[in-house]
């Protein structure tokens, strides 16, 4: 059998698609199922192997136990998946950047986190990109007002009624505050609460870039593809931005 060009490119391309798909659930909960089911598949073959005809029944069942589990069990990642496809960012090079958030609102956005980590104000702030969020900002109140540093500042004063919830920002416009956001089932390092899960639960199911205050220490955080970034500075809050907004970067 001669192997060919088309050989190697068919190669070449699964081998990529396995990479993008490894890549997009590392750091997540499936990371820990995939190994599951990677034991499962291997004492499979060795029961084969040494004919051990109950041990492979076993398996066999516990096999299409999984399979039917896994879209229940795997839905987060699922739909993730699902939405980069349909933005053509699955494969990385094919999807279009998004639009460049002004630079007045960045700025904006930016000092008004930064006055609130100074005083200990608690605040989870959505820029949304591709993926619309109209489902997440029904649940808050609707605002579509300009962004700025002292309505953002006043929305999370603890005495304003919409300082409990995410403020989602698209189009260049705070579209809703106090908005519910989903809550990751991914475990994360010790002393981060319902705000941090928040924040990489809404990561995890839109492309959005989530910025995240911390009211116990001032912590700035970003999540971006269920990833978190925590203890931000200035400069650097304001790079990543920079970079996974203006420059269209993906998750690193």
């Amino acid at each position: 059998m001669i192997f060919t060009l088309r050989d190697a490119i068919d190669i070449l391309i699964v081998a990529y698609v396995i990479y993008r798909v490894i890549y997009s659930i590392q750091g997540t909960r499936a990371t820990t199922l995939v190994k599951g089911l990677a034991v499962i598949f291997v004492s499979s073959v060795v029961a084969r192997s040494f004919n051990l005809r109950t041990v492979s029944w076993l398996l066999d069942q516990t096999t299409t136990i999984v399979l039917v589990a896994l879209p229940v069990v795997f839905y987060p990642e699922l739909r993730r998946g699902l939405e980069q496809l349909g933005r053509g960012q699955l494969f990385g090079f094919l999807g279009q950047k998004p639009s460049k958030l002004d630079s007045l609102d960045t700025e904006n956005i930016i000092k008004a986190i930064v006055h609130l980590s100074q005083n200990r104000t608690g605040a989870l702030v959505i820029l949304a990109r591709q993926t619309g969020l109209t489902e997440f900002s029904e649940t808050g109140t609707k605002l579509d007002a300009l962004v700025s540093y002292e309505l953002l500042v006043n929305i999370f004063e603890p005495s304003s009624p919409l300082h409990d919830g995410a403020v989602i920002i698209a189009n260049g416009r705070i579209v809703s505050a106090a908005s519910v956001l989903p809550l990751t089932e991914n475990r994360l390092a010790g002393g981060l609460g319902t705000r941090h899960r928040a924040a990489v639960g809404m990561s995890e199911q839109t492309d959005a870039i989530v910025i995240v205050v911390s009211e116990e220490t001032g912590t700035i955080s970003l999540a971006v593809g269920g990833h978190l970034r925590r203890y931000l500075t200035e400069a650097r809050l304001r790079e990543q931005l920079a970079f996974y907004w203006q420059e269209g970067g993906e998750t690193k």
